[in-house]
């Protein structure tokens, strides 16, 4: 779910109670697509045995962007402009929202 201001159908993220730069109030609650492709990324190198993550900026599709990690996917192959998919996992035992290449998302 995203937020959306009803006047003027721009997304918002995070979730807040009134439009950055406009103050506009009117926001509602919509299923965002879950689409959208990569800006910026980074690798996050660990000791082994823990294996290395990529940690990217994600412009939604919605126009919005977020910070999450991207799965699925090994860290070398990520590409700014990549076509990912979200979808809801765990990083460290909680839930959170983590993309993967569009292709690797079953219908």
């Amino acid at each position: 779910m995203i937020q959306r201001v009803i006047s003027t159908g721009e997304h918002v993220f995070f979730p807040r109670i009134a439009q950055p730069g406009t103050g506009q109030t009117d926001l509602e609650w919509v299923e965002a697509s879950g689409s959208g492709t990569i800006y910026s990324f980074t690798i996050v190198c660990n000791k082994s045995p823990e294996p290395s993550y990529v940690v990217a900026l994600v412009d939604l599709t919605e126009g919005a962007r977020m910070m999450s990690r991207i799965v699925d996917c090994e860290p070398d192959a990520v590409r700014i402009g990549m076509v990912v998919a979200a979808h809801v996992g765990e990083v460290d035992g909680a839930p959170a929202v983590l993309f993967s290449p569009a292709d690797e998302i079953a219908p």
